[in-house]
């Protein structure tokens, strides 16, 4: 009705926004650590299709954030919740994790779409395992 050039229309999406935020905070406070973990995983493949799309549509401003989002999310969330101390498999998914970061980087310095994909089929077996062990996670917590 009223179009882009309407101060409806930024008000709105600013309220949506905020709504989003909220529902994610939410959802941040009340999870159990495996599904902060999961929450985890979504964020960084929806910042990795993000960087993609914006590879493949030349936006350079997406592609950077939304890289550099991928690279936080894995250097400052996932790896950075390891236990390295808990055994070989935690140092192998932090060595993973570092080459990914890496890789990222180098996708967002030279748009290349091939790294992003690559790191993605690195990393969607680790999300599916981990999605696949919910309800033994919730088990477990049920039970102690």
């Amino acid at each position: 009705m009223y179009g882009n050039a309407s101060p409806f229309a930024s008000r709105a999406h600013r309220a949506s926004h905020l709504y989003n935020k909220v529902g994610v905070e939410t959802d941040v406070l009340s999870a159990s650590p495996h599904r902060l973990v999961a929450m985890l995983f979504d964020g960084l493949f929806d910042a990795m299709n993000q960087g993609l799309g914006a590879i493949h549509a030349g936006n350079t401003e997406l592609k950077n954030r939304s890289l550099s989002r991928a690279v936080r999310i894995l250097d400052e969330g996932l790896k950075a919740g390891l236990k390295l101390e808990a055994g070989p498999l935690a140092t192998d998914l932090r060595d993973l994790y570092v080459y990914t970061c890496g890789r990222l980087t180098h996708a967002n310095l030279h748009s290349d779409a091939s790294a992003v994909e690559e790191c993605q089929r690195l990393l969607q077996p680790i999300r599916e395992a981990w999605a696949s062990i919910a309800p033994s996670a919730a088990h477990a917590r049920a039970a102690a």
